[in-house]
């Protein structure tokens, strides 16, 4: 790896993703190698990353793991490219609360030595856009700013004023503007963009954003200061990982993982230590697929938008009895969000149509209200194949959701934990047999031995059963 760089704003919605994705595009379009990471939980984003960069996208999350496997994953993941871009998470300096740097793009910048570029919307401002670069300079001065880069400038005068009067400011440089254009905005809708995974214009959208960065920024000096990141420390190098090297001998069980438009909220780095534990991951979709892979073990559903395909995920009856079979033979499933959504009765979209789902558990989920959203301590309700009584782990929630008529005595997965005193802890998800739902997202890098414990669960189901495939055919 020959450098890395942080792509950072100054609030949301200041064209990060946009930036990001058009530097990518442009920089393979060089012959580099580029590997994509995103600061914070989000699923969405790294899609497109993955998308311009032909390699998946890594998230990188100081809240939810400790700091030394933040660097420890980024150095496994960027050791192959030519140069690691990472895109920030909303503001700069905001993280997971307003007292300190916890979870924010300022403390990963710092924790991997990353020079920083700042992107500012010019959008609605002119000379005090050197103003906000200075405040944003001066806030944090351990934190390696190098430069900025102007957005949605009205044309070249706006633009070359507005980079004028942050150089002024600031007396670092500005790279460079991009226009307001429509071609350079991505389509959004409840939780932000729109994942790859579901059809649209999203290669147009690569292909323009790469050319307008091409064309508008001086990558060549963008590559100069990528270069000056201090380098990482011997204790981050890709092999000393110690919970990647548990493959077990013997045959790999088969976890099928729910991968398709409906289905893409999943963290790469989850998929790798359960391969890592000894796991064959098997993707299959709900929308399609009418019964599961060959030999499946264990059941991923992850996260998604099983809302917006309600009606095509509902008219696949055959899956839904595979899913029920495998549940009834003990297969272990771990459903989260979406995948949680998927197992109850049914889901009410937002136009009010109940759709029938899988029914394993019982209950609906209904569409509208709040958002729900936030990072989440959350303890186990009771002992089980994922977490032992009373183990703690860290996560996320992002649902605009809500699981109706849930029975008081369905046993929960977890009690969520007050991030404040005053408050009490709440239920949340349910364990039914081996299967674990709920609505938080969980990085299996903050506790490992999750991904052992999952695979060790479906070998177990897999002896239990004389070798016979537990919830797939042969």
């Amino acid at each position: 790896m020959s450098g890395r760089l942080v792509i950072a704003g100054t609030q949301s919605g200041v064209g990060k993703t946009t930036v990001t994705v058009g530097l990518i595009a442009a920089l393979r379009q060089r012959g580099l190698a580029v590997q994509p990471f995103k600061v914070g939980p989000d699923y969405i984003d790294p899609s497109y990353h993955a998308l311009a960069a032909g390699r998946p996208c890594r998230n990188l999350d100081t809240w939810m793991l400790p700091p030394l496997r933040v660097r420890s994953c980024f150095a496994r993941a960027a050791g192959t490219a030519d140069l690691a871009l990472i895109e920030g998470v909303m503001g700069l300096y905001d993280g997971s609360g307003y007292d300190d740097e916890s979870g924010s793009t300022a403390e990963v910048a710092k924790l991997l030595g990353a020079p920083v570029v700042l992107v500012l919307d010019a959008g609605k401002l002119a000379r005090s856009a050197g103003a906000s670069a200075l405040g944003y300079q001066r806030f944090d001065e351990g934190l390696p700013l190098v430069g900025f880069i102007v957005n949605r400038a009205a044309g070249e005068s706006h633009g070359r004023g507005v980079a004028a009067a942050v150089e002024r400011s600031t007396g670092l440089p500005v790279l460079g503007w991009l226009p307001r254009e429509e071609g350079l905005q991505v389509p959004e809708r409840h939780l932000g963009l729109i994942p790859t995974a579901e059809h649209g214009g999203w290669r147009d959208f690569t292909q323009a954003a790469g050319a307008a960065v091409a064309r508008r920024l001086d990558l060549d000096r963008l590559l100069a200061l990528a270069r000056q990141a201090l380098p990482l420390g011997e204790q981050d190098a890709p092999h000393d990982l110690p919970e990647f090297g548990c493959l077990a001998n013997g045959e790999r069980p088969v976890i099928a993982l729910a991968r398709d438009e409906a289905f893409t909220f999943t963290y790469e780095d989850n998929l790798d230590l359960l391969r890592a534990a000894g796991a064959e991951v098997v993707s299959f979709s709900p929308l399609r697929d009418m019964s599961l892979p060959a030999r499946t073990a264990g059941i991923l559903l992850c996260g998604g938008f099983p809302e917006v395909y309600a009606e095509r995920l509902s008219a696949n009856r055959a899956l839904h009895a595979a899913l029920r079979a495998a549940h009834y033979q003990g297969v272990p499933i771990y459903a989260e969000c979406g995948g949680l959504m998927y197992l109850t009765e049914a889901i009410q979209d937002g136009s009010g149509r109940t759709h029938p789902m899988v029914g394993l558990l019982p209950g609906r989920c209904v569409m509208g209200g709040r958002l729900t959203l936030g990072y989440r301590v959350a303890r186990s309700a009771g002992g089980s194949w994922f977490l032992g009584e009373r183990e703690e782990v860290r996560g996320h929630e992002f649902h605009y959701s809500a699981w109706h008529d849930r029975p008081e005595d369905l046993p929960p997965a977890y009690f969520l934990l007050p991030r404040s005193g005053g408050a009490e802890a709440r239920p949340e998800g349910a364990r039914v047999g081996n299967l674990w739902a709920s609505y938080v997202h969980v990085h299996f890098g903050a506790m490992p031995e999750l991904a052992g414990r999952f695979v060790e669960a479906c070998r177990q189901i897999s002896v239990e059963v004389g070798g016979r495939a537990p919830g797939g055919g042969r």
